[in-house]
């Protein structure tokens, strides 16, 4: 793993090319709906005990890194969008989208309040996570 000396941001590879900028996540959640905050407060809480594991802001999305980045939570206008990758194609009613990549997919949830970070969530994203430091 590779820490960016000037934005402090955590990638797999040294020297990963990347748009270095230092943001706090509080500057994405200006403006947005209290239930968003709270939704992505009580998901990394619980995100956060699964280790290695660590998050950072981007210009307009959090990006949770392990032995990879495999998490992307973008605040919206009134829902995160949570993205995340697997090897596999997940299937449940809480995934609106897929995208297939070479030897992944990402699944894309939408979330607006802090309810919506229940079982069958953090289980889905338990097995990203899990395929994130196992590949």
């Amino acid at each position: 793993m590779w820490q960016c000396p000037k934005c402090d941001r955590v990638f797999q590879i040294n020297n990963q090319q990347h748009i270095c900028v230092k943001k706090d996540v509080g500057e994405l959640f200006i403006d947005k709906p209290d239930d968003l905050v709270l939704a992505w407060d009580t998901m990394t809480e619980l995100l956060m005990q699964w280790q290695p594991n660590t998050y950072s802001a981007t210009t307009k999305s959090i990006v949770y890194t392990s032995n990879k980045a495999w998490l992307i939570v973008k605040p919206m206008k009134k829902e995160l969008d949570v993205k995340f990758y697997h090897k596999d194609k997940q299937v449940s009613d809480l995934i609106k989208n897929h995208v297939e990549y070479p030897k992944k997919y990402a699944h894309h949830v939408r979330i607006n309040n802090e309810s919506q970070v229940d079982e069958e969530l953090m289980g889905l994203l338990k097995s990203a996570y899990e395929w994130s430091i196992n590949d």
